[in-house]
This record gives structure tokens, sequence and C-alpha cells, in this order.
């Protein structure tokens, strides 16, 4: 940031979960419940992750009162629906996700409507445990809110946990943890301490996620660690500032088009960067240091490591079609919100079209 912005003031308020991380660390998981006197924990997961789920249950004797393996992608409410009912007829006094932004998804979602103390065990990089918003799909339709109550109480990071996430998914998590930090560079309510915490996580997971497809053990497992790291710095961005196009058109993507999360970030990141360049020399600046060979510029630096990562970048890829282009820009752009700059239907339509196709972002929306 630049002298200019210091002198504007700003106003950073934290969001205060506890944080446990490192190496083996599920094993904690009785010391967390301890520390809260819980002894009937209810355990959520996906139906692909009851394994993990499972290996929580054992840390703990066995002393859950039940799992509940119906996490679904972008949280429909009626799954939420029936997960409250479960924790209510069972008594449970907390909630345990173990998974992705998912199964994490749906802990908050419990927890807001109950109260339940929330404690997110994170598998992939999303950082959805570090923030106070929860994104919910009825109807076709997702929308987000954000409050305290939402945010998890601990959140227990386990390297360990992130050793058997194939790196496809892995890479496609770590650059939607990035975005956050992105597009909270050029927030509108952004200030220092965010942008300290933003630029570090962009660099950790940027030198993180290529040593994931090395084939040397040790140099994966210690780029495992330094992108969960990452992952943590971005999510708590995102828990600290407002959104913008970015995650408004991934949301709008996935809520009304079923289309997969994390991919969907990775595709979008570079172009929306790209459609907001002209208005934020500060955050491109900094997002250039940020990534390696950038060459000072970071849409060039974005495509480069995205393709050396090997991600999909097309939309179509995953059933979008290039019809649906028009009704995603009208559905993205039908509640008003801020961004750094005006958005302008034809350019949002060309932004989606060339996300579609799968070409390099440009800066020429």
């Amino acid at each position: 940031m630049d002298d200019q912005q210091y002198n504007k003031g700003f106003v950073y308020q934290t969001s205060a979960s506890r944080i446990v991380f490192g190496s083996g660390t599920i094993n904690k998981i009785q010391l967390e419940l301890d520390r809260l006197e819980s002894t009937k924990p209810l355990l959520l997961c996906t139906p692909q992750q009851v394994a993990q789920a499972e290996q929580v249950r054992s840390a703990l004797d066995g002393r859950v009162s039940d799992i509940f393996a119906e996490a679904t992608m972008h949280t429909p409410v009626e799954v939420t629906e029936r997960a409250v009912w479960i924790a209510q007829s069972t008594k449970c006094d907390t909630i345990i996700s173990i998974g992705g932004g998912s199964t994490i998804g749906l802990g908050k979602a419990i927890s807001f409507r109950t109260g339940l103390y929330h404690i997110a065990i994170p598998t992939t990089y999303a950082g959805s445990e570090v923030t106070p918003i929860l994104g919910e799909t009825r109807d076709g339709r997702k929308t987000t809110q954000s409050s305290p109550k939402i945010l998890p109480g601990t959140v227990i990071y386990d390297i360990d946990l992130t050793l058997s996430l194939p790196v496809s998914l892995s890479i496609t998590s770590g650059i939607n943890a990035m975005a956050h930090a992105v597009e909270a560079l050029y927030s509108q309510n952004q200030n220092p301490v965010t942008c300290l915490f933003a630029k570090e996580g962009v660099t950790a997971l940027a030198e993180a996620l290529p040593g994931l497809l090395s084939g040397d053990a040790a140099t994966a497992r210690a780029a495992r660690g330094r992108a969960l790291y990452g992952a943590w710095l971005c999510g708590t961005c995102l828990g600290s500032v407002g959104m913008a196009l970015h995650h408004k058109l991934c949301h709008t993507l996935g809520g009304s088009f079923n289309l997969p999360h994390a991919d969907t970030h990775a595709i979008i990141l570079p172009h929306s960067l790209a459609y907001n360049a002209p208005k934020v020399p500060a955050a491109m600046a900094m997002i250039a240091e940020a990534l390696p060979d950038s060459d000072g510029d970071a849409i060039y630096g974005l495509n480069l490591l995205l393709e050396r990562l090997g991600v999909t970048r097309d939309l179509k890829a995953y059933g979008f079609r290039e019809d649906d282009v028009p009704k995603a820009a009208e559905i993205a752009l039908s509640n008003p919100y801020w961004n750094p700059r005006e958005l302008e239907r034809n350019a949002i339509e060309e932004l989606l079209r060339r996300a579609w196709a799968g070409e390099d972002a440009r800066a020429d929306l």
C-alpha cells in the first residue's frame, strides 16, 4: 500500500477463531472438546469422506452422537434442514465438520441456526473455515450472508489430512483460496493488515502449488504445509473484507448452473482480475510481486501459473454452454453490489464467453 492509503485511514475488525495448526493435530480433538466441556459432538462429512469422519470418531474413542454424511456442494437448504433435525434429535452439544467447503458450509449453517459450537477440520485449501460468510442454495439461486455467529469457533489444520487429497483437486482448491486474497487486495474496505495477509497468502500458494506436482515425497509434503498456511491467510482475508465481481460470478455459476466450486474459481479468477485491472493498479502491482515469473504483469503471471499447474481453463468442460452466458450475466447483475469498476453487461458477457471457451485472460474488456 502507498502512503496515501494510510493517510485515508481504515477500519480493521478481527474475527477470532482458535487456530490449531500442525501435523497430526487431529489427535488433539479430544483436548479441544474437553476445553469446551463437550461430550456429544455431531460429525459432518460428505459421502466420500466417511473414512475421515471415522478417523475423528476413533480419536474420540467413539464418543459421538452421530455421523451425518450428506454434506453437498453449494449447501442446499434442504440438506441443512435434515442435518438440523439430526442435531436436535440426537441432542448433540457440538458440531465437528471434516472436509472441504461443502462440509464446513453445512457446519456453519447448522451452527448459525442452532447456536451449537462449531469445530472445523479442513481437508482442502478452500479457506471457508475462517470466514463468517455462509453461502446457501435454494431453488437454484445461491445467496450469501455474513455474521460473526457463522464463523467456526475452532479450526484444526492438520497437514496430514491433505496428503491424500488428489493433486488436481488440491491445485484448484488452492487457486480458490488465492481468489479470496486477490479480491481482498482491491476490496472496498481493504486495509494494510488484510493486504499483508493477502500478499503473503498469494505468495505462499504460488510457491507451494507447483511443488504438489513433484515426484519427490519430501518436496510434496513440504509444499502441502506451505499451501495450507497460505490458504489460512487467504481465507482470513475473505473473512475481514467484502466481496466483489469475482465471487458474485462464481456464486452464480455454482448456485444456478451447478458448476464445481473450486474449479469455477480457478477458471474465473484471471478473467475477473483482468476486468477490474484498470481500476486497481496498486493491487495489480502487489499480485504481480507475489506471482513467480510475472514480469510485473499480474494477468500474465496468473495465466502462466495456471498453465504450469495444468488447470482446466474452460467452463464448457463442466457443462456450461455458450447459450448460458446471457442468463449467467443477468443473474450476476440482478442485485447491486460494490465493485471497483462499474459493472458493464456487455463486458461481463464477454468475460464469461472467454471463460467458457478457455481463452487466456486479457486486459481489454
